[in-house]
This record gives C-alpha cells, structure tokens and sequence, in this order.
C-alpha cells in the first residue's frame, strides 16, 4: 500500500493508505482523530470539516491523494484543554452550541475564515458558515461567538 505524506496539526506523518480512501476515514479509523464527524458522507453538512491549506474543506469525500504534501488542521490542532483557541473560549463564553455534533466542523469553517479576514462583518460570518449545517438552532449564538474571537484576537 503506497504511503501519503502530509502535515497533520503540524506534525508531518506518513499513512500507509489507499490513495482514493477518503481523509476523514483515515483520520477517524487509522489515526484517532475524531474532531471530524462523519455527517451526511457527500460534502453537503459541514460536520467533516478541515482546514486544508487555508480552505475548510469536506473530509468525508476528499481522497488522500489530494492532500499529499499538504497541511491539515482539525479541531484537535485549534487548541487544547489547558490553551484553547480564541474560538473554542469564544463558543463556551456565548453557549453556542448544543448537542454538539456540528460544531468542530463550524469551529473550523471559523477559523479558516479568521484566517484570512480577522476583522469580518456579521454578514462575512455568516457566509462563512453557510455550508454547516446545525439542527439545533444555535447560529445566532454562533455568530456572535465568531465575532467574539475576531475582537479577542485583534485585541491580543
């Protein structure tokens, strides 16, 4: 089986994987990392976002091959328990979430956004997270927890 080199949270690894398996089963089968939720399996929800490059991006139909060489970031690489992200604060502080399945998918589609406009609008926010899908009704909240990190961040 051939070997797929990548950056995962910033650690370079190697995975011996078929190149057309799909990321998200590797991350979640092969390698432990669970952040990624497996939703509707066709790129449509959001619960299997990861940020590729800068881009979140669905790891339910993405092969391996196409991140070869590349960086990956899922929600175990935004922070951690004892130093979460601007953005993980910022979801507790405004309760911005439920059951919580979706969540790690919009936390990342978050950060890719933070990533290339710190300062976004309400309106930027919520294009950003248009292609996460929510059933419990918490956008408002989250929302607003979004541009609760943005103004912590530019703050720091």
């Amino acid at each position: 089986m051939p070997s797929v080199q990548f950056r995962l949270n910033g650690t370079a690894i190697a995975v011996d994987a078929d190149p057309d398996q799909m990321l998200l089963d590797v991350l979640r089968g092969r390698l432990g990392i669970t952040g990624a939720h497996f939703g509707c399996g066709a790129g449509e929800c959001g619960a299997c976002h990861v940020i590729v490059g800068d881009r979140a991006m669905t790891s339910c139909d993405m092969p391996m091959w196409s991140v070869a060489d590349k960086d990956v970031v899922t929600l175990e690489g935004l922070g951690t328990a004892e130093q979460p992200h601007p953005l993980q604060r910022a979801f507790i502080a405004e309760q911005a979430m439920q059951c919580g399945y979706c969540v790690s998918g919009i936390l990342i589609s978050a950060a890719a956004l933070l990533k290339h406009n710190p300062s976004p609008t309400e309106a930027e926010v919520r294009e950003a997270l248009d292609r996460n899908l929510c059933r419990c009704g918490s956008h408002n909240r989250m929302v607003r927890a979004v541009l609760r990190a943005a103004s912590e961040m530019a703050a720091s």
